[in-house]
């Protein structure tokens, strides 16, 4: 069987105006046993649509503040840079893929936006919105855990680490506030926020708030996150 192919979304560095791509997402995804490829940043529906076609899966990578307008809010003065682009690419693409039922991983940003796409809310800023004594914005190097989660016992994520705990790393200001329909939590932290997600509908649409790709060269629990990925890409709808 030939490796599935991942679109990536892209990183965008406005101030270098440049896309780039963060290596751990890609090796992780290789080392998963599936071929990478950096989406162009753009919303035309037909290209992306023709993308969503070729590829077997995508992963919504992490980066800018999602834009409160996208969950109805206007934007306090804690928020921080956000990113036009990526907010319209993402809410085009997220609905061809919600539509055409491809298997999708979102990490940080990526549950962030999927939650706000489907109609949920996020706090725009963590320490003066929800203070609490957990850290969720950790000093570099990210390759190590900073707190826990609790992971809910009727979860795929429960079944796929067969654990009731876990130690994640973490490097977030933003979180979900309100849970969007269509989705199910699956992992909590210890101050309440709901870290990670499932749409249980859907043959593989899953999203974490922590950053498996700095953590896979360590940690089990994060190399099994992409496997299980992969392994849902590389399936046909026929045999999901």
């Amino acid at each position: 069987m030939s490796k599935p192919l991942i679109g990536v979304t892209p990183l965008f560095d406005r101030g270098r105006d440049s896309y780039w791509m963060l290596p751990g997402y890609f090796l992780a995804l290789e080392e998963a046993g599936a071929v990478p490829v950096m989406l162009p940043l753009l919303d035309d529906e037909e290209s992306l649509k023709r993308l969503v076609d070729t590829l077997d899966g995508f992963l919504i990578a992490g980066g800018q503040d999602v834009s409160p307008a996208l969950y109805g809010e206007e934007t306090k003065p804690t928020c921080k840079e956000t990113c036009p682009e990526r907010d319209a690419m993402e809410s085009v693409l997220l609905r061809l893929l919600w539509d055409a039922d491809k298997p999708v991983f979102g990490i940080c940003r990526g549950l962030q936006i999927l939650n706000a796409h489907l109609g949920g809310t996020l706090y725009q800023d963590l320490l003066t919105e929800h203070p609490s004594g957990v850290n969720h914005r950790m000093a570099a190097p990210y390759d190590r855990a900073e707190h826990s989660v609790s992971l809910l016992r009727e979860s795929p994520l429960h079944a796929l680490l067969n654990a009731d705990s876990i130690g994640v790393n973490s490097c977030h200001h933003q979180a979900i506030k309100t849970l969007a329909p269509g989705l199910q939590p699956m992992a909590i932290s210890p101050d309440g926020l709901v870290e990670a997600v499932y749409a249980p509908e859907k043959r593989f649409v899953w999203a974490v708030q922590w950053h498996p790709e700095f953590f896979f060269r360590k940690d089990e629990s994060s190399r099994k996150l992409f496997q299980a990925f992969v392994r849902a890409a590389g399936k046909g709808e026929s045999d999901a």
